[in-house]
């Protein structure tokens, strides 16, 4: 089958692998046809980098956020044919086929486009986030990061009652505001942002990923008895944090990873069935998944109107 590998850093190269077969799926495991694959932020590092460090990139990495139809199954919960969305599991799905976790994965009903689909494998992240913050009802809240994470956990902020939702990053995303539920833009970096702001967020979402000096910037803003929610999987083990800030102002910092895939994607398929516009203004940029160097690549540079990118997978 079709496949792209990382040959270096930012280098991504057609191969040709054996398909995996049907009777070697193990329960609970599924095969997906792909059809559609979302960028995700945490792809970019190991696509600039070339791969995991130590370790040969294997064909169809990066990619996890996956819309395709489902040519055999293991998992009760999923049938064979029916189109499916959620994550590759091994974050291996830059070709024809996939076996991943079914668990990860909820069934897509009707005939909607998947290029928005795919859509809700980022937003079921964001909801899953969200509920871990509690009740957001009249509190004052602000995104540091305004691409699809940030934008995403702007909407769904409002959506779950926040008094205000402020979003900040040093590409302009005002044509964006109000689409996604944001009361003011900031166009700055979160450092500037932080030493300048007067009232004070009570929560902050820190959605720009993979840089430690945001999370200290997210610390030093949040209001007293204050929560920080760190968003993304880490790059590095250790991160800066001025814990006297944390015990003195009963700060609160929280971050992981979503549990329960399936049930929060069907609650992500629900918001975007009553709010297409969300999936339709976040996703920008549509390109062959032949084409995946140069996709990969405009989306390591943020730029205005530059959102989501989504690669097309010709069927098999």
């Amino acid at each position: 089958m079709w496949a792209q590998q990382l040959t270096g850093p930012a280098t991504l190269q057609p191969v040709e692998v054996p398909a995996p077969a049907a009777d070697d799926l193990r329960p609970g495991e599924v095969l997906v046809g792909l059809e559609h694959g979302g960028i995700c932020g945490s792809d970019l590092p190991h696509f600039r980098a070339g791969g995991r460090p130590g370790v040969v990139a294997p064909p169809g990495f990066p990619l996890h956020e996956i819309v395709g139809r489902v040519r055999a199954s293991r998992d009760p919960g999923i049938a064979t044919g029916e189109r499916v969305v959620g994550w590759a599991s091994a974050a291996d799905a830059l070709a024809e086929l996939v076996v991943t976790a079914g668990s990860g994965l909820h069934p897509v009903g009707g005939d909607g486009s998947g290029v928005h689909t795919v859509v809700a494998q980022p937003l079921a992240c964001v909801l899953y986030a969200v509920d871990q913050l509690g009740d957001v009802r009249g509190k004052r809240a602000a995104v540091l990061g305004l691409g699809a994470i940030g934008l995403l956990f702007a909407w769904a902020l409002r959506q779950r009652g926040a008094a205000s939702v402020v979003g900040v990053d040093p590409v302009d995303r005002t044509a964006h505001a109000t689409t996604f539920g944001l009361d003011e833009v900031v166009v700055a970096d979160s450092r500037q942002w932080a030493q300048a702001v007067d009232a004070r967020p009570d929560v902050i979402v820190e959605a720009v990923g993979h840089q430690t000096s945001t999370v200290a910037d997210a610390v030093h803003a949040v209001a007293d008895q204050g929560t920080v929610y760190c968003f993304g999987i880490p790059l590095r083990e250790s991160y800066p944090i001025d814990l006297t800030a944390v015990v003195r102002r009963n700060l609160r910092i929280i971050g992981g990873l979503t549990l329960d895939r399936r049930a929060v994607l069907g609650r992500a398929l629900q918001h975007l069935d009553r709010a297409p516009q969300v999936a339709a203004e976040l996703v920008t940029d549509v390109r062959s998944a032949a084409d995946a160097t140069p996709a990969y690549t405009a989306a390591c540079t943020p730029a205005e109107g530059r959102l989501k990118a989504v690669l097309e997978f010709d069927p098999a």
